[in-house]
């Protein structure tokens, strides 16, 4: 500089490209900061921003490529420096699936993450005396095996969780630090929620198989001809998680990560088609989504609940369908109501610390006073000007069963028991068995069946006479003379159809079984299905009592249901 230093022997040339290098770091710095101002609802205003933000850190990522040997002798570009920006690039794709709901996002996510891993880009942070950089390096191997998580890549996540606990025993050892108990918790949340599911499916050799429970093209029951369904098409979905206790990992509980791949396509390779994404729609005719808008809302408030669904009713297209899905803590009406309107049955929780006391219990003002920090069945009711299909997974489930249609619009809720049988009970940290039925369920059949695990080739048997269950009950719906023509309206979107499907043979299956003899073990649905038709149609045992048999777990269901009521 003005001594004549070295850096004036800096060729000009080298000089630009360390100014260069320089600049798209601190722009894509900025651009990625100004990614949580955002607004988190809303899915036209922010595809811009992320295109742009896209750019810049394309151009840095092949920048950096192309200039290496410079930036290493003149920048002194380090190794870990590389590794955040492909962790950003990580980050931005995650997001990106966060907001497109676009599963194929989760593999471009999960090809930068393994990159760091594979080139050992963090490998020297621990070598240095920055307890900051080790906490890059820590959250990176978090948003990693939230990715795996999703693409369901379960040999990675317990590979990341054993490096990962290294390396928070080693940074807890350097450095004195006060998030010790954070970091350890961390690894105790993705450790319970790796063995959440209730059944494990073994190969010959008894390592474990990993199922997939995202939509594939064999999945829903086909429409066959002369089935006379809607053409409504599920676009926008909500789900909620607030139940106490419940296991999770990174502001995802059980029941909202299984009911979100219930709401997702088997993700497809990006690579060949893409570039960047947020050039892809048009601002004038977006391309139809592959999976339904949606939006994770993990232990909100009622304000903020009521603001997404707000923005997803606001945004709804034409002959589409906003689906809410409720896994919260039940809130119960106190004291007697002269009237039977919509707030006079509880709902359920919605987020205040204030009012939570010991997770459960709600403190009351004044018992002649609705809950506040509650979702009535009556704050739904605007919304049901556009078709709604609602799922409530909840203690207080039937509260939503006293839903008025005020306004013609299809609209269905089906609701989860209210309670299980004392024998299933001390399962529910694990997640609901409503939800796994929905989600998997073959895996929640075998569970109220008391198997813990199965060889893969009855598992596929088993599926393979699942999904003639599905077809059969399809076929149930579709020919039924007196089912809510709501149903049937509902019956032209795959997942829609697909969850219908399930919740009948979830219902048929509790129904049946020896162990579940109160009403309040039993789903339930607005409005009502024709029992004889559906949920205890003879046919339809016939064939659960036949998966029974191959299964040889027969005995724990009632031979001659009907009979017995």
């Amino acid at each position: 500089m003005s001594s004549g230093g070295a850096e004036d022997d800096i060729p000009q040339g080298e000089r630009k490209t360390v100014t260069d290098f320089c600049y798209l770091l601190d722009k894509s710095k900025q651009l990625f900061n100004g990614l949580r101002d955002l607004p988190q609802y809303g899915q036209k205003q922010w595809q811009s921003y992320f295109g742009r933000t896209f750019d810049v850190y394309t151009k840095l990522w092949k920048f950096q490529q192309q200039h290496r040997q410079v930036l290493d002798n003149r920048y002194g570009l380090k190794r870990w420096q590389i590794g955040e920006i492909a962790s950003k690039i990580g980050q931005l794709y995650y997001h990106y699936y966060l907001r497109t709901s676009e599963t194929s996002y989760l593999n471009e996510a999960f090809s930068f993450y393994s990159a760091i891993r594979q080139r050992s880009y963090y490998s020297q942070v621990n070598k240095e005396d920055r307890p900051e950089l080790v906490v890059k390096k820590l959250r990176y191997y978090a948003r990693f095996i939230v990715v795996c998580l999703l693409l369901n890549k379960m040999d990675v996540v317990k590979d990341l969780v054993k490096e990962l606990s290294d390396e928070i025993e080693d940074y807890t050892h350097r450095f004195n630090t006060e998030d010790q108990v954070e970091w350890n918790l961390v690894l105790q949340e993705v450790a319970a929620f790796i063995e959440a599911d209730p059944v494990m499916v073994l190969n010959d050799d008894n390592t474990i198989v990993i199922t997939s429970n995202r939509l594939a093209e064999t999945g829903a029951p086909l429409l066959e001809q002369g089935m006379i369904v809607g053409q409504l098409s599920l676009a926008d979905a909500l789900i909620i998680g607030n139940c106490s206790n419940q296991v999770k990992f990174s502001e995802l509980t059980v029941d909202m990560f299984r009911m979100l791949q219930a709401l997702e396509r088997e993700p497809m390779n990006l690579a060949s088609q893409m570039n960047k994404p947020g050039m892809q729609e048009s601002a004038d005719k977006p391309t139809r989504r592959e999976n339904p808008h949606k939006y994770l809302l993990y232990k909100p408030t009622f304000s903020q609940l009521y603001t997404f669904l707000a923005a997803s009713f606001k945004e709804l297209p034409a002959n589409s369908v906003l689906l809410i899905y409720l896994s919260a803590t039940g809130v119960f009406p106190t004291g007697r109501s002269d009237s039977e309107g919509p707030y006079d049955f509880g709902g359920v929780l919605t987020n205040s610390n204030r009012d939570i006391i010991n997770g459960d219990a709600i403190h009351k003002r004044n018992q002649s006073h609705k809950e506040m920090h509650c979702l009535h069945p009556g704050d739904l009711y605007p919304f049901t000007r556009k078709p709604l299909f609602i799922i409530v997974d909840s203690s207080n489930s039937v509260a939503y069963k006293n839903f008025t249609n005020l306004f013609g619009q299809p609209l269905v809720c089906l609701l989860s028991p209210t309670a299980y049988p004392k024998a299933l009970q001390d399962q529910s940290q694990r997640g609901s068995l409503f939800t796994l039925f929905l989600n998997n369920p073959l895996m929640a059949f075998l569970f109220v069946s008391g198997l813990s695990s199965m060889r893969r080739g009855l598992w596929e048997k088993c599926q393979e006479y699942l999904r003639k269950i599905n077809r059969d009950i399809a076929q149930l719906l579709t020919h039924s003379r007196s089912i809510d023509q709501a149903f049937l309206q509902f019956f032209g979107d795959e997942f829609l159809r697909l969850l219908l499907t399930r919740f009948i043979f979830c219902s048929a299956t509790m129904r049946m079984h020896k162990i579940f003899r109160e009403t309040r073990n039993y789903p339930e649905s607005y409005p009502q299905l024709p029992r004889d038709e559906t949920v205890e149609n003879p046919h339809l045992q016939k064939h659960i009592l036949e998966l029974a048999s191959i299964l040889d777990v027969r005995n724990v269901f009632l031979e001659n249901t009907i009979d017995d009521y």
